[in-house]
């Protein structure tokens, strides 16, 4: 009789030969931890409360109603600081000193309490011209000349002058931000301005060089040799009027008012 072999329990172990991921991955339930590991304080609030009872507590607000309950406390905390804290600034209380002549300029820079924003570099510029150093009338005109777009008749709105302040010869306002600091723009600023107060207060020679080169050419005057025996260039002839009034002789009587007349007749001529 033909027996046949049988394979031990020692072989369900080996590899199998299908493709079975349940097969070959066999689930196996997790390890569950001893009671005695859990904390007695964890047990009891796990016992006393579950998700079901979470979800169900009809008592509770809405989410948006916590959000209003966070406003109200930092409300509410800084009512505290302005109740607590802020007498103590008062140590550092200085009298209010209005601006003189010496000091018209007037800057403006932006601040968020602290927040970072591209705008809190920013620095602006406000002065009246009628208050600026200029020498005369010929120099503010040619200061409103130069400073173009940025000369106004009004105060801006946001400069912090009222209407009607030193209005006469109106404002200028210069703004930078450019660079990351700002009393980079500061500086940039002032640089601005002093450099239109000293433009405007410049006084330039009158260039004849054209008309000189105009009379040369058509050779027109008399012609004036340089001492250092350079190129000449045509003048017109000295005549009369070249003569000093207070070289003329001065006769007495009804002469001295004839000859004056006379002669001042042929100076003016």
């Amino acid at each position: 009789m033909r027996t046949v072999p049988r394979f031990s329990r020692t072989l369900s172990s080996a590899r199998s030969f299908h493709i079975s991921v349940s097969n070959a991955f066999p689930r196996r339930p997790p390890a569950r931890t001893a009671a005695t590991e859990i904390p007695l304080a964890l047990r009891d609030a796990a016992a006393q409360w579950s998700l079901d009872d979470i979800v169900d507590n009809e008592k509770d607000i809405s989410s948006a109603g916590h959000v209003y309950l966070g406003q109200q406390r930092q409300n509410l905390h800084y009512l505290r600081l302005i109740e607590h804290e802020m007498p103590k600034l008062v140590a550092f209380r200085k009298p209010f000193v209005p601006p003189t002549s010496e000091t018209p300029l007037v800057v403006r820079s932006l601040s968020y309490g602290g927040e970072e924003h591209p705008v809190t570099v920013k620095r602006a510029l406000t002065v009246a011209v009628s208050q600026l150093p200029l020498k005369d009338k010929r120099a503010f005109h040619k200061f409103r000349l130069l400073a173009g777009v940025r000369w106004t008749p009004t105060p801006p709105k946001d400069s912090g002058i009222k209407l009607g302040e030193n209005a006469e010869r109106g404002y200028v306002k210069i703004s930078c931000e450019d660079f990351p600091e700002p009393a980079m723009n500061l500086k940039w600023v002032s640089d601005r301005l002093d450099d239109l107060i000293n433009e405007a207060n410049a006084r330039y020679p009158f260039d004849r060089r054209h008309l000189d080169a105009k009379a040369a050419k058509a050779r027109k005057g008399k012609l004036k040799q340089d001492i250092a025996g350079g190129l000449g260039r045509y003048v017109s002839p000295p005549s009369i009027k070249d003569f000093p009034k207070s070289w003329l002789p001065r006769p007495s009587g009804r002469a001295r008012v004839s000859s004056g007349i006379e002669l001042s007749s042929l100076v003016n001529r």
